[in-house]
């Protein structure tokens, strides 16, 4: 039977220390309601002693009506010198009236005279008084050994006397914290291995990710013996982040054959990720493990032919089972077997050898030749092969589109695009304005559609990125437009090219309009279905 592993996700708190990132309590709550239907088994949800927003998202919390995970709240131990009944950070922790309490004390000697400027002997009872105040009101408490492996390096004896401490008071879990993310997977085994042979209690690893190492290092302190892991969805965290979650548990499960959430949960995995990423307003790296979406794509002529028929042969693991899809992209790298699978994919039906599949492969190569990038544009791929099969049908066609801006003194630049549609043999004009031309066309389209189709209004642009393509024409140089929509379950990436970046916009924009309107569900084979329809079934 596997051993079971508890994950503590410390994203809206830990997570939100990391460059770029500010949740409100409302994204707090969508975060921690995502989490929880994940099957995560701790959420620290922030240190209600240093901020209002973290003492109102506990407040609301109850809300939600957690299913799966207890709620946390973070703070450290007791001021030198101080009771703990008399300290505030304590009591903030008991008045928001979680039923689990996670503190962090000084492992390090180092940290102990120059962080807090006390003596060895006060360290230790500031951590013995927080553990056994916070227990004694009836809470779990998880005691974060703070710098514990760096603590151990320099002084072993003193940094394990810090979590006897924690252990005689009473501590439900000692987590170990490699605050500097400075330490190596062997270091990991060994010290965790000593701590193991310590202390009775349950031991939980908390790593960073300084020198990269924060998911392999979490691994290792698992295998050495840790049955909690600490981390954040898509690694999220001061300085080079904390370990990251989303390749934790697959690991965890999938590869070392431990239990931490269920089979069904971890298929919602990928999604979990790309909803987090939305609201944290963070893009999400394409070749993330596990759950980006290059972490199963194809692009050679060669790779695709082979998975085609066992994808064994390129992927080591079965993309559904973390809720991600294999997808095979189309270059001027492509060779014929890219376009077949794309095409059945759409549930699009011809062989091999079909002239029209040749045709369309030198129109994608010559159009990549001009600059698009197919590659990074499923969606405008799909529109390419849809229109040249003839199946794709016009929600709607453009007529005109038209952009004013204008600028008055001391006032800023004001934006103003018009847009006339023949949307479903009616002719449609709207006017919008916005803080930069594609918005105001973006705005401008939108008015046109939405009384013919509502539901563009759950859809949002997630990203846009331009890229000069011949630099040395200047101004006048040709660009690449790329556009990143999601409407929070999916997401989709459109292209334009043109020596006009209007003109570029617009094209990449109208495709992922044109997109978001083929409908639910689109036609999809699953691939053994593909192997089946090319004769490659594996025998």
């Amino acid at each position: 039977m596997a051993t079971n592993v508890k994950i503590f996700d410390t994203t809206l708190r830990d997570g939100t220390q990391g460059e770029g990132i500010s949740l409100s309590v409302e994204d707090k709550m969508k975060i921690a309601r995502k989490l929880d239907s994940l099957g995560v088994h701790y959420i620290e949800g922030g240190w209600p002693g240093s901020n209002n927003k973290d003492i109102e998202f506990f407040t609301r919390v109850s809300e939600l009506q957690l299913k799966n995970a207890k709620v946390t709240a973070f703070g450290s131990t007791r001021r030198k010198d101080t009771l703990p009944e008399n300290d505030m950070n304590l009591n903030r922790i008991l008045e928001v009236g979680v039923p689990v309490a996670t503190i962090f004390g000084k492992s390090w000697d180092f940290h102990v005279f120059q962080a807090i400027q006390t003596t060895l002997e006060e360290n230790l009872a500031m951590i013995y008084d927080s553990v056994r105040y916070l227990k004694s009101k009836g809470l779990e408490v998880i005691y974060d050994a703070e710098h514990f492996f760096d603590g151990f390096k320099n002084n072993r004896d003193y940094a394990l006397q810090t979590i006897k401490k924690a252990e005689e008071a009473g501590a439900d879990w000692i987590v170990l914290c490699d605050t500097n993310g400075g330490s190596l997977p062997h270091e990991i085994t060994e010290i965790v291995t000593v701590v193991k042979q310590t202390v009775a209690a349950p031991i939980g690893i908390h790593a960073h990710n300084d020198c990269e190492l924060g998911v392999a290092n979490s691994l290792a302190a698992v295998a050495a013996g840790a049955t909690q892991v600490q981390g954040t969805i898509n690694g999220y965290g001061e300085r080079c982040g904390n370990g990251n979650l989303c390749s934790i548990i697959p690991n965890l499960q999938l590869k070392m054959n431990y239990s931490c959430i269920s089979a069904e949960q971890l298929q919602s995995l990928a999604s979990v990720a790309r909803y987090v990423s939305e609201i944290a307003n963070m893009h999400m790296p394409m070749n993330q493990p596990y759950v980006g979406s290059a972490a199963f794509a194809h692009k050679g002529g060669i790779h695709v032919s082979a998975i085609l028929r066992n994808s064994s042969t390129y992927e080591h693991i079965t993309p559904e089972l973390v809720g991600n899809k294999q997808r095979v992209l189309v270059s001027e790298l492509a060779g014929q077997s890219n376009l077949v699978f794309k095409a059945q994919e759409l549930g699009l039906d011809f062989d091999n050898d079909n002239q029209q599949t040749k045709q369309l492969i030198e129109q994608i190569k010559e159009m990549e030749h001009q600059g698009y990038q197919f590659e990074g544009a499923d969606a405008s791929l799909e529109l390419l092969i849809r229109n040249a099969y003839g199946k794709l049908e016009e929600a709607f066609k453009v007529e005109s589109f038209k952009i004013l801006m204008f600028k008055n003194e001391n006032q800023p630049v004001v934006t103003e695009a018009i847009v006339k549609l023949n949307v479903q043999g009616e002719t449609v004009y709207n006017a919008a304005e916005g803080n930069g031309p594609v918005n105001a066309l973006d705005n401008a389209l939108r008015k046109c559609l939405q009384q013919h189709y509502p539901a563009l209004q759950n859809i949002h642009l997630s990203d846009y990125k331009v890229r000069v393509l011949d630099e040395k024409d200047t101004t006048a140089a040709k660009v690449r437009v790329l556009i990143e929509s999601t409407d929070f379950n999916n997401s989709w990436s459109t292209v334009g090219v043109s020596d006009n970046v209007i003109e570029a916009s617009w094209d990449a924009l109208i495709d992922s309009i044109r997109y978001a309107l083929l409908g639910k569900p689109k036609v999809e084979l699953h691939v053994e279905e593909q192997r089946e329809r090319l004769g490659l079934v594996n025998h």
